[in-house]
């Protein structure tokens, strides 16, 4: 059985096994649970954090049953914590490292993944719930996955990327469809060949997703590359470390100027390799060699050759590992744009395609919310 004491700045919770979690007084009254000071629908704060005395006091505290309960020297105001919600978020000392369950992720080279490609049907996407969570896991596990039975239409692939999130809007319009025309200045509206890439390395916010559906091709080549990055980095970082931590640091300003009334940077430029601040885990791959802008700050000028090594065996690595498909209409391919990178073979004649972006929050959010269910999403709040 749980018991608890308390003293000038804390308070001191001893679970049944002998340890101990402190709490400070400050830190439990400005999250405390009841339906006064925590919304129980919108889960959003009530409590006033300002009014709280900087030395407020517990003027006793108790456990019944699976709650504890601290009475408040100043407004005698009682506070109730689920000893389930204390335990995942004591933090001296820390008990739980993972704060909530995660969706299975599988790292992939090119030649393994073609044997059983993740594919869902667009009528079971369609359908309901169901058929989005199966979409989002596989999705969320390979980082990629193909969508089949689609209608050779704009509209319903509009509709199908709609079953996800919704569409973010850029400077290239919102739903796109579009071919070779120059109809936007950037290589994606030409025919030239395209290396393997992530979108968006000139955004601040780069998109999450990305989906395509090619409507027309009555031409040749055009197939489309996919590399995961994720496995990619994990190999540079256990054979080449040296060049893996190099490029974690050194920052790429990247741009799209194309247009006449377009000129977009990051605020803060990126490494390739961006990772959690807390964990240490590899959070997001951003490549795009051919929109990187001139580098001319180093903080030492020999790096420059370093980093020109250490790209040429990146660029190695991901050739290593892509696979190549050819797209075809009624088939869509949809993306995560900070895991996976794509490209495109040259190609002639006729070529249409139509597609979208999606945040990756909002997209990260329904997955979760479909594949692990809602009370064990919130639960960390």
């Amino acid at each position: 059985m749980s018991s608890v004491t308390v003293n000038a700045s804390k308070v001191n919770l001893t679970w049944p096994d002998g340890k101990t979690s402190k709490f400070h007084n400050i830190w439990l009254r400005d999250l405390c649970q009841c339906e006064e000071h925590f919304h129980p629908t919108t889960k959003q704060r009530l409590q006033n954090t300002f009014e709280i005395p900087e030395d407020v006091q517990a003027k006793s505290a108790s456990v019944e049953g699976d709650t504890l309960s601290v009475k408040w020297a100043y407004d005698n105001h009682v506070s109730k914590y689920p000893l389930e919600w204390l335990k995942l978020h004591s933090y001296d000392p820390v008990l739980v490292k993972e704060k909530t369950k995660k969706l299975p992720m599988t790292l992939w080279d090119g030649k393994d993944i073609q044997k059983n490609l993740p594919t869902v049907e667009f009528k079971a996407v369609m359908a309901g719930d169901e058929g989005v969570a199966e979409w989002t896991k596989k999705l969320y596990e390979f980082g990629f996955c193909f969508i089949s039975g689609v209608p050779v239409d704009p509209k319903a692939t509009e509709e199908l990327t709609e079953r996800l999130a919704y569409i973010r809007p850029t400077h290239y319009g919102g739903f796109w469809d579009f071919t070779s025309d120059l109809a936007k200045n950037d290589l994606a509206y030409t025919t030239f060949h395209l290396e393997c890439h992530t979108d968006g390395t000139y955004w601040s916010d780069t998109p999450g997703l990305q989906l395509f559906h090619l409507l027309l091709h009555d031409g040749e080549g055009g197939e489309t590359m996919l590399a995961d990055g994720f496995r990619a980095a994990q190999l540079m970082k256990d054979k080449y470390p040296e060049e893996y931590a190099f490029l974690s640091k050194v920052r790429i300003p990247a741009h799209s100027a194309g247009e006449e009334a377009v000129c977009i940077t990051p605020t803060v430029p990126q490494p390739i390799f961006t990772h959690h601040d807390i964990t240490g885990e590899l959070v997001q791959v951003r490549w795009n060699n051919d929109d990187r802008s001139c580098m001319d700050y180093w903080e030492d000028p020999e790096d420059v050759v370093k980093f020109y090594k250490a790209i040429r065996i990146w660029k190695k690595l991901l050739l290593e590992n892509e696979f190549v498909v050819k797209l075809v209409p009624g088939t869509c391919l949809i993306f995560d744009n900070w895991r996976v990178l794509h490209g495109r073979k040259a190609f002639n004649g006729q070529r249409r395609m139509c597609g979208a972006y999606i945040n990756r929050d909002d997209y990260v959010s329904r997955a979760k919310i479909l594949n692990l269910g809602r009370d064990e999403v919130i639960k960390s709040l």
